[in-house]
């Protein structure tokens, strides 16, 4: 081992609870998400000072337990603000779902920010206002400057595509003569 790498305490179920605060302070985060960055805590414990790793699992829990009926952390809340973030952001409603996975969200709470997600919104179509933001945040199609749009086109589609759009609404939107044609 090299003599800068630093050794980490061995975990408790204080640690622990004191980690899980200091994460959920400058993260909003999942249950599972937070089990997951606690767990690689007790599995580096385990490595460096055989800490049992049922013994981190039961503690884990434990706290898990008490964040949620503190309302620390709530997975239908956050999944309803991170599904509203990434929409804006012109993320696609299938990465906003997958996403919402890969932290570990209930099916259930996934459909429920998804259908607040349609509720909030005052546009009638969800998938072409997050395409319309996408395109106008990395400046795609019609905000592309004017010389450059037909040699940028395939581009453009791509990055479309690789951001969750279908192929029509991407074309759609990158071929739209202008802004305003987009209703902006």
């Amino acid at each position: 081992m090299s003599q800068d790498q630093k050794i980490p305490r061995p975990v408790s179920h204080q640690s622990l609870r004191n980690a899980a605060l200091r994460y959920i302070d400058r993260f909003a985060t999942s249950r599972e998400n937070l089990r997951q960055v606690l767990m690689r805590r007790v599995q580096k414990s385990n490595y460096y000072h055989d800490t049992s790793i049922q013994d981190g699992i039961d503690w884990i829990e434990d706290i898990l337990n008490q964040l949620e009926k503190a309302k620390f952390i709530n997975d239908k809340t956050y999944a309803e603000g991170r599904a509203g973030a990434l929409h804006r952001k012109g993320t696609s409603l299938k990465v906003i779902r997958m996403k919402l996975m890969e932290k570990g969200i209930s099916d259930e709470d996934i459909a429920y920010a998804l259908s607040a997600l349609e509720e909030e919104s005052d546009s009638e179509n969800l998938e072409r206002a997050a395409a319309i933001a996408l395109a106008k945040r990395r400046r795609l199609g019609p905000w592309r400057q004017e010389e450059k749009r037909e040699e940028m086109k395939e581009k453009d589609l791509a990055a479309m595509a690789r951001a969750g759009f279908s192929y029509d609404l991407a074309r759609d939107i990158i071929e739209a003569d202008s802004i305003e044609e987009l209703g902006f």
